[in-house]
């Protein structure tokens, strides 16, 4: 593992210097020869002249280094301190394994919805496609059965990865109120109530929200990945201080809890929602996919990070281990403090980020239009913005359960997102010439489509039942 490790970062780095902004999707191309990703289709209609990539007109587009850290920042937020827990439902060989298989799934299906958009880019002759009109350009071109839920497809879509994504804004807040309140408490004559931490936030969300384009977004996402591997740095120092023997911990979860592991781990390595606005703002795009591309090298760091982090928390906390592990620090300690402090601000510059994407859809795709004749345009767009913050912060003030939370939206919206739709979408973008040697890949997209829908029954109800069972204890008593 420690040869993989140098062999995939000195590739990407010297490949990068050499080649710079040329850079492309795989390596190999800069040699002169062909990529998966744009090697022209055996179809003729992809076999045109155009490409997408270079029809693209983006006002702010970010280079490699700007979508990378974007794709890092997208990933490492409250996901990863939440994989203790996680690994704490599966035990640890199960925790291990597992989490490796739903990141390689994760990136998978990424690289299917990449490669899909290209392709039907080509074939629409269009620069870009939003996930929604992607999934709704595939099912117009897939089975003829498939054809009359286009429309309601694009829909579909753009409502999960609304929900999913202010769901995220939503764990951000219950996150920043959790940690604030066991940070500030300590100074106060009386604990305040998480409620008033929680309603405090609503301006300093505001102003986040307000940056209006990914550009802009970069610099907040760089300050807050050196926060957040700081923080990462004292947890380990807290984890290794006093790590028990490994015997004491379980390696195999409980059947019951695996729903409940399955959507913290998909919420935490699934990041659909931020990776397709990522690539359609991306100055040289090409660069994103391939085998050293933009997306690889992303989520090979990411799957080291929390399956190391999930590993080691749940071996040095073992069934102590909360929501989040910040919360099992000794809070009165400076370094404690101080990791509280480092993911409060980190978490709350990622804010922007994942609500960038909801407002982008919602005014993008279905207000602008609309509003578009009448005077100060420009306004409404920021009415809408700050209608987000305050639904994400009201949901974080009823339901202020950071775990099953986390759980619920990865369960619910990215079981659909994640795996489902690229699988369907997988299907189309192949159909009927392209789906190997005795139809293997529709008989993996069809068994990828039953495990989503599987994952978001089971995950979603167990979810829920743990967020009923938990409010009806906190009113009791």
């Amino acid at each position: 593992m420690f040869i993989l490790i140098l062999l995939y970062v000195g590739m990407g780095f010297l490949g990068y210097w050499r080649y710079g902004e040329e850079t492309l999707s795989s390596i190999t191309l800069n040699l002169g020869s062909k990529d998966f990703y744009h090697s022209e289709s055996k179809s003729n209609d992809t076999a045109s002249n155009y490409d997408p990539y270079e029809h693209r007109n983006v006002s702010h587009p970010t280079t490699n280094v700007e979508t990378f850290i974007h794709m890092l920042k997208g990933f490492l937020g409250t996901g990863i301190l939440a994989m203790p827990e996680a690994f704490k439902m599966a035990g640890l060989a199960n925790g291990f394994i597992l989490t490796i298989l739903i990141g390689i799934l994760c990136t998978y299906s990424l690289h299917v919805l990449v490669q899909a958009q290209y392709v039907l880019c080509k074939k629409t002759r269009v620069p870009f496609l939003t996930y929604s009109g992607l999934t709704k350009a595939a099912l117009l071109n897939g089975p003829i059965a498939f054809n009359k839920f286009a429309v309601m497809s694009s829909y579909l879509v753009d409502v999960f990865l609304i929900l999913y994504e202010m769901g995220m804004c939503c764990v951000y807040s219950i996150f920043v109120s959790v940690n604030v309140k066991q940070l500030v408490d300590e100074y106060l004559l009386e604990p305040m109530a998480l409620e008033f931490y929680t309603i405090i936030l609503l301006v300093p969300f505001m102003l986040i929200l307000s940056i209006p384009n990914l550009k802009w977004l970069a610099p907040f996402s760089f300050v807050s990945n050196l926060l957040t591997f700081g923080s990462f740095g004292i947890i380990l120092y807290y984890v290794f201080s006093e790590l028990p023997l490994i015997e004491n911990r379980r390696l195999v979860g409980t059947l019951h809890e695996f729903p409940l592991f399955f959507g913290t781990t998909l919420f935490a390595l699934e990041g659909v929602g931020v990776v397709t606005a990522l690539e359609n703002n991306m100055k040289t795009p090409k660069s994103f996919g391939g085998y050293f591309g933009v997306l690889n090298v992303a989520m090979f760091f990411m799957m080291l990070l929390y399956v190391g982090m999930g590993f080691l928390g749940y071996w040095r906390y073992g069934e102590e281990t909360q929501s989040s592990i910040t919360l099992n620090l000794e809070n009165k300690d400076v370094l404690a403090k101080l990791v509280l402090g480092l993911n409060s601000i980190a978490i709350y510059l990622s804010y922007g980020l994942q609500g960038f994407v909801p407002v982008n859809i919602m005014w993008n795709t279905y207000l602008l239009k609309r509003l578009s004749n009448l005077k100060h345009v420009w306004m409404f767009e920021y009415i809408l913005r700050i209608v987000v913050v305050i639904v994400t912060v009201l949901l974080g003030l009823f339901i202020p359960l950071l775990g099953p939370c986390i759980s619920l939206v990865g369960a619910f919206c990215l079981s659909a997102l994640g795996i489902v739709f690229p699988a369907i979408i997988d299907i189309c973008v192949k159909w009927p010439n392209d789906l190997g040697y005795k139809y293997w890949i529709l008989i993996k997209d069809i068994l990828l489509v039953v495990v989503g829908i599987l994952g978001l029954l089971s995950g979603s109800y167990s979810s829920i039942a743990q967020i009923v069972q938990k409010l009806s204890i906190e009113d009791y008593s």
